[in-house]
């Protein structure tokens, strides 16, 4: 990108920038002639993509700042008003630099689309939002996150008015809306948004409604009650926003609340973690420090906006982590059992989980009468699932599902990603596996003994800026047009192509189109001893990740069956270890 063409676009940005700091940090990035970093916030514009947007703060079109919240604001007001009439929209925000700022921005411009905007006054997390959207009747909604993400960056979701994340045909149609926009956005000021009734703030009315959300999604409210005083929870919001409602839910039952204090105020800077991701067993080493002085009974963390949710459990002296695919199988074990056990599963119960979610998790629920179905990574697809139950005569009825990063959906009052109900629900699991007599990883045991072993592993290579992106689309490429036929010693048996919608057989050479949309930059090989390798870029940052799940086929005794399986897992890695070495070194030349 030569020298005119960013000063162009550097100018430009600065007039229809109208808010501190951010046109000063183009205006001195411009006076100081820092062509490097102004080629990086403006060699492209930040992505509306099917979700929203992400990205680090700053002044840029390739940038998070005012001017890119209030142009985003401005294509979905009008979308919505045009198809829905829309009414009004809830608008929440996290702890993040900045989130409250774009918030009120996000808010004004709906308002100024006569659009009344449902305002939190004060940070709340991302299922509160999907929650509040479906209790007020609202036309959609906002809110201002960017997750488990470092502390420069934030984003901007968006959601419909079920609640969930938008889909098609509205994402498309909302980031076509978006780029029509030009020149400064209108927004009204606050005074005049509330004089005219367009903006509106909520608060305790709907964290009341929504705990009790929670509470009713409890299995057995009498266990909670009768174990929760004996047992002590430690729990980390990581400096989000899961604090007052995880502690607040817990509370009404009983249960001994714990919060490790350094981390328990919001702070968009997250100063105790390097990464506020609860994937990351780093993030909760203070909370595990804090359980083994306390004795606790499980450690739980919320990311910051508390939609994903990580666990400890006690090994011995020490603790152990809890992958987000063993607690999924934990909680659909718990929650299908003791369900069918009291006789309150509905007719035609269905489990949801994505595509890169262990199989073990099938497994145990069509054991215990449920049906599986599988969907594409990301809640929103859950969500429209759901629907389509809805929308059938005698269709299924939706009680839990997961992903393998460690999000969880309870129940159909919230369409998306919940870590406060998750938390509750955890807690309550662990304790009933004590009022039984047994740990947590018991139970983990009992369930591979039962059903196979399975062990999973997820990678994540990171690759940023243009010269990544095509990084990332070349190793999609070439593992289209060149699929492996073996992992070490492992055959693949099928390559499923999830854009394409297509099934390609080694054994007989054939491809079918056996996938129905939606579609979605996702590869996956079926191997010949049922494990299953997944490649996909992030929807979300600059990274691709490759899911890896090995089972053990020859139902060897629990200890042999792990040592197989570590093997098959080591083989699969080294393959893509390669993968990834040869990408590196090609983008390099």
């Amino acid at each position: 990108m030569d020298i005119d063409s960013i000063k162009a676009k550097a100018n430009n940005y600065i007039e229809v920038e109208s808010e501190e700091p951010f046109r000063s940090e183009v205006l001195n990035l411009l006076r100081d002639e820092n062509w490097d970093e102004l080629s990086d916030r403006f060699y492209t514009e930040i992505e509306f993509g099917t979700g929203g947007l992400r990205g680090v703060i700053g002044g840029g079109f390739n940038r998070i700042n005012p001017y890119i919240v209030r142009r985003a604001s401005a294509g979905m007001a009008a979308y919505m008003v045009e198809v829905q009439n829309a009414q009004s929209v809830v608008i929440a925000h996290d702890s993040r630099r900045y989130s409250k700022e774009f918030a009120l921005n996000t808010a004004l411009v709906f308002a100024a689309y006569g659009i009344k905007a449902y305002l939190f006054s004060e940070l709340r997390p991302t299922p509160e939002l999907s929650f509040a959207i479906r209790e007020l009747g609202a036309s959609g909604g906002v809110v201002v996150t960017a997750s488990h993400n470092p502390p420069e960056y934030n984003g901007y979701k968006v959601y419909w008015n079920d609640g969930s994340q938008v889909v098609e045909p509205h994402d498309a149609a909302i980031i076509r809306k978006v780029l029509e926009i030009q020149g400064p956005p209108k927004a009204m000021t606050l005074g005049d948004a509330q004089s005219a009734g367009l903006l509106e703030y909520i608060d305790e009315e709907i964290d009341a409604k929504f705990v009790e959300m929670v509470k009713r999604n409890v299995v057995r409210p009498e266990l909670l009650r009768e174990y929760g005083s004996a047992a002590k929870v430690v729990y980390t919001p990581l400096h989000g926003t899961g604090a007052y409602l995880v502690e607040r839910a817990l509370s009404e039952f009983g249960v001994q609340v714990s919060t490790v204090p350094e981390q328990r105020e919001p702070d968009g800077e997250f100063p105790t973690v390097k990464s506020p991701n609860p994937e990351e067993g780093a993030a909760l080493e203070m909370a595990i420090a804090q359980g083994r002085r306390e004795q606790a009974a499980i450690v739980i963390g919320t990311d910051p906006d508390a939609d994903r949710i990580g666990i400890a459990v006690p090994d011995g002296g020490d603790f152990r982590l809890i992958t987000g695919n063993q607690l999924g199988a934990l909680l659909v074990d718990y929650v299908f059992s003791s369900r069918a056990e009291l006789g309150t599963l509905p007719t035609r119960p269905a489990f949801i989980k994505t595509i890169v979610t262990t199989e073990l998790q099938r497994l145990i629920a069509e054991h215990l009468g449920a049906e599986c179905h599988d969907t594409l990574t990301g809640f929103k697809h859950i969500a429209g699932l759901i629907r389509q139950f809805e929308q059938e005569e005698d269709g299924p009825n939706y009680v839990i599902g997961g992903e393998e990063s460690y999000g969880f959906m309870i129940g159909t009052e919230v369409r998306d990603k919940d870590a406060i109900s998750a938390t509750v629900l955890t807690v309550e699991m662990a304790l009933y596996h004590v009022s039984q007599g047994k740990s947590v990883l018991q139970r983990l045991e009992e369930l591979y003994t039962e059903y196979g072993y399975f062990q999973e592993e997820t990678i994540s290579e990171y690759f940023s800026g243009r010269q990544g992106q095509e990084v990332m689309q070349g190793m999609m490429r070439n593992l289209r047009e060149e699929p492996p036929k073996v992992f070490g010693e492992i055959t693949v048996k099928k390559v499923k192509d999830y854009q394409n919608g297509t099934i390609f057989d080694w054994a007989s050479g054939r491809t079918n189109h056996d996938i129905d949309p939606p579609r979605s930059n996702v590869i996956q090989y079926l191997l010949e001893d049922g494990s299953i390798v997944s490649a996909r870029p992030s929807g979300t940052e600059p990274k691709i990740k490759f899911y890896i799940s090995c089972c053990d086929e020859d139902e060897l005794p629990l200890p042999d069956a792990k040592k197989h399986v570590a093997e098959k897992l080591l083989m699969v890695r080294t393959e893509i270890d390669g993968w990834i070495r040869e990408a590196k070194e090609h983008a390099s030349e």
